[in-house]
């Protein structure tokens, strides 16, 4: 699946393109992110976290020596605008 085909903005790109419930999910996007999603259900296309940031899911492995980049979890809308849904600053999950 190709991530022009379901809809979502190139500048919301990664590697990885899924959907799930009829929401795309984009990037490497924490579980706990895209269960809260299902349970909400907003009026969106789905979630991104675009590029390939270090600590996410999946770049997370002892190759990447501990090293975590900040990454926000973005919401992206219908129209192709986005706001920030989740903001990861360490390896530890929000509250």
């Amino acid at each position: 699946m190709k991530r022009r085909d379901v809809g979502m903005p190139v500048q919301y790109g990664s590697c990885h393109t899924a959907l799930i419930e009829g929401y795309v999910i984009e990037g490497h996007v924490p579980a706990r992110e895209i269960k809260r999603l299902l349970k909400e259900r907003p009026k969106a296309l789905g979630l991104a976290v675009p590029e390939m940031p270090i600590g996410t899911p999946g770049m997370d492995g002892p190759e990447y020596g501990g090293q975590l980049d900040p990454y926000n979890v973005l919401l992206v809308r219908q129209d192709g605008t986005a706001r920030v849904y989740q903001a990861y600053t360490n390896k530890r999950a929000p509250k």
